[in-house]
Formats: structure tokens, sequence, C-alpha cells
């Protein structure tokens, strides 16, 4: 099975995007979730195979997600616990 897929970038955050089937575009998102997203930049078309290799997400959960709500979305990776303290430990400092 072969799955067109268009990836649209945030304009508010660098790490979050947007997967949806090309033949559906941006119809099925709610609305609240492009608000929150910001408006979408088109990045790329991909053609979604199984077995195909994608850096965060596998093919077959993408085209679950796809088939069942009409879009993925995906959100930057969070920090290594380390970092969180670090960054907690620096918020505390600044007050």
């Amino acid at each position: 099975m072969k799955l067109l897929c268009d990836i649209y970038k945030s304009p508010k955050d660098n790490d979050m995007y947007l997967y949806v089937k090309k033949q559906e575009g941006l119809e099925r998102v709610p609305e609240a979730l492009i608000e929150r997203f910001g408006k979408p930049t088109h990045v790329m078309t991909l053609v979604l195979t199984p077995g195909k290799k994608l850096a965060r997400v596998s093919v077959e959960k993408l085209i679950e997600q796809l088939d069942q709500s009409g879009f993925y979305l995906q959100l930057p990776p969070q920090p290594e616990a380390y970092m969180q303290a670090v960054n907690e430990q620096n918020s505390k400092l600044a007050k």
C-alpha cells in the first residue's frame, strides 16, 4: 500500500510538523489545532510505504493515524531529563 502524504511546518515552532493525506489536505484538521499550529507552510510531499524509515515515527503508526483522524501532529522532541533539571534551575535563578 502506498500513500501520498503532505508535510507542513509550523511557523510557531521549528520542530512541529503536521502530516496529512495529500488527497484530503487540511480539511480534517480541527480548527483549534490550526490556530495553535499557526499558518501551515508546505514542506514536502512524501510517498509512504510499509517498511520505509522515518526519523520520529513508524510509517505504520503514521498511516494508522492518517486513516483514523486525518492528520498526525509531530511535536518537538522532549529534552533529556538532565536538561530539564538545568532549565528548571536556571528559571529559579532568573526570579
